[in-house]
């Protein structure tokens, strides 16, 4: 019996780093230790890269590995095809060039917004092979298992000589990608802005250690970063601030939710602007909305700067938030240096077992509290949505709001059903019409006829109704965790789905009903009356007073500078 060669992976290895090494010293571009020179990049790449490789090109929520990405995009696709993509988020029309061009074949991803409708018609036109769309935790858990990077182009800040990376404020995926494929015989590829020399400049701290590093290219413009969160106060309309008001009294003070998530848009960026007027009126200072997982949220500075806020650990930075976060150390994690340490699958394990709520929006919603952001001609995939915004089964420890919505869904149940234990709050805050009229409630999602054109095994659906706590739209809020039967459900949704067609459908009676038991609750339920919630509750309502209020800190990106 022959034996088994068990270093097939160090072998694999080190025959690219060879392979790498033969050719740059072939095109007059020889190595300078890992430094790779940025005219080079396209020999290094098609060097180490083989057919069939799965390849992990960063292309964060923010961060974006771009020169790498341009780079990808046109090497030969005699050399370099059918690779298998294993990204997060698809931002960049590179992204999808590569399938374009004939690189790459197969694609497990999170997240597409910018790219939504163009991923639509690659996919439906069969130039594209969806693995599947994945929360971005479950996306890092199988860089672990069974979709481990072979090589990894990633972005940093800075190195230094021997190849340690500093990744910054925006660190977002790179230490689970960086590690995943480190540790299993990949090539871990990084473009960086500047390089140190370890003598008169030195790097802040070292992120990612130079023996997980194989090459280093600084590339000839710095690596893009998106400002995803940031959210002009001036566009948050009057709607938008009465069902903010409608989350702060009739979900946050009911519960006493101190530990939550917000996901991105102007409805959450309404509530962290009314929580130093409007919170403060209902008294709930120190009872709600101290521990956050979230990004440095510009929006977020008045209720820091006014004492609401204890802790902020966040997925990535944001733009213009530096010098704000460096003065606030008491809340951002950040090293001795000052600057943020941002993780995202630490952030999503925080989000998903430490929070109790998780408030977002979405594209679709229907009767039975499913929800999904993918629509006929737009897969914009889920990111984090459905991790964030999941019942966590294998939490344990207890909170005064996680217990109050296990004993709401539980009371009268029997066995199983019934057994003690507490729920996360998971609420979906949408207007009942989106852009263009487009209503958000639906009698069938457009999920079922994507999973139909694309042969996916499941509908993508991103967040299941079964773990939907509570709806919300100007119209009011249905509590789910009170209904006991589908038909309540289906009645509470259609209940607060205003004027589309699923709202006009409602059965009166069976509405009123579930309103009398608190389940339907309208904001004159809550003693809000419609015509207080205007934009003079904001905290802030221009960018110039986000600016006031940081002392100056706070410097946003040009394109939000309108004085």
């Amino acid at each position: 019996m022959n034996p088994r060669d068990w270093n097939t992976r160090a072998d694999r290895r080190a025959a690219r780093l060879a392979r790498a090494d033969r050719a740059l010293a072939a095109h007059g571009m020889p190595l300078a230790g890992k430094r790779v020179d940025a005219a080079a990049i396209g020999t290094l790449l098609e060097a180490v890269l083989e057919p069939g490789d799965r390849v992990c090109l960063e292309g964060n929520n923010q961060k974006q590995a771009d020169f790498l990405a341009d780079a990808l995009v046109q090497v030969d696709p005699a050399r370099v095809h059918h690779l298998h993509m294993v990204q997060s988020v698809l931002a960049l029309p590179q992204h999808l060039d590569v399938f374009e061009n004939g690189i790459a074949s197969r694609l497990d991803f999170s997240f597409s917004g910018p790219q939504s409708a163009r991923i639509a018609r690659l996919v439906s036109a069969g130039r594209i092979e969806v693995g599947a769309i994945h929360t971005y935790l479950e996306l890092f858990a199988r860089y672990f298992i069974d979709l481990t990077p072979q090589v990894a182009l990633i972005a940093a800040q800075a190195a230094d000589a021997e190849g340690n990376l500093y990744t910054g404020p925006n660190t977002e995926d790179t230490p689970a990608i960086v590690e995943a494929t480190a540790f299993s015989g990949g090539i871990v590829i990084a473009q960086v802005n500047e390089m140190v020399d370890g003598r008169t400049t030195t790097l802040p701290r070292v992120d990612i250690p130079a023996g997980w590093v194989s090459f280093v290219v600084q590339a000839p413009r710095p690596h893009f970063i998106e400002p995803l969160f940031t959210r002009d106060p001036a566009q948050i309309s009057e709607i938008q601030v009465l069902m903010a008001m409608m989350a702060i009294k009739g979900i946050y003070g009911e519960y006493g939710v101190q530990r939550l998530n917000h996901g991105i848009g102007f409805d959450t960026a309404a509530i962290e602007l009314l929580l130093p007027t409007y919170g403060e009126s209902l008294g709930l200072k120190g009872k709600i909305a101290r521990h956050w997982a979230l990004n440095p949220h510009p929006a977020l500075i008045p209720a820091i700067e006014a004492g609401w806020v204890e802790s902020v650990h966040s997925f990535g930075s944001e733009l213009g938030m530096e010098d704000y976060i460096r003065a606030r150390s008491d809340v951002f994690f950040t090293g001795p240096d000052g600057s943020l340490r941002s993780n995202r699958a630490f952030c999503q394990a925080a989000g998903h077992y430490a929070c109790d709520l998780f408030i977002g929006s979405t594209l679709q919603i229907d009767l039975d509290g499913n929800s999904s952001t993918a629509t006929l001609g737009r897969i914009a995939g889920f990111g984090g949505a459905p991790n964030m915004g999941a019942d966590a089964r294998g939490r344990r420890h207890a909170s005064p709001a996680w217990l109050k919505a296990g004993e709401q869904a539980r009371a009268g149940r029997r066995g199983a059903a019934g057994t003690p234990r507490g729920q996360k709050l998971v609420v979906q805050m949408v207007e009942t019409f989106r852009e263009h009229m487009q209503p958000a409630f639906v009698e069938r999602l457009d999920a079922w006829t994507l999973q139909e054109q694309a042969g996916m095994a499941l509908p993508p659906i991103m967040i299941y109704g079964d773990d939907v706590t509570h709806i919300l739209t100007e119209e009011g809020i249905a509590n789910l965790l009170l209904c006991r039967s589908d038909e309540e459900r289906e009645q509470a949704i259609r209940g607060v789905a205003g004027y589309t067609a699923v709202g006009l459908a409602r059965d009166r009676r069976a509405v009123e009903n579930l309103r009398d038991r608190g389940i339907i609750r309208r904001p004159q339920d809550l003693g809000i009356d419609p015509r207080d919630a205007t934009r003079n509750l904001l905290a802030a309502r221009s960018m110039r007073d986000l600016v006031r209020a940081s002392g100056g800190l706070y410097q946003p990106p040009k394109r939000f500078r309108n004085w």
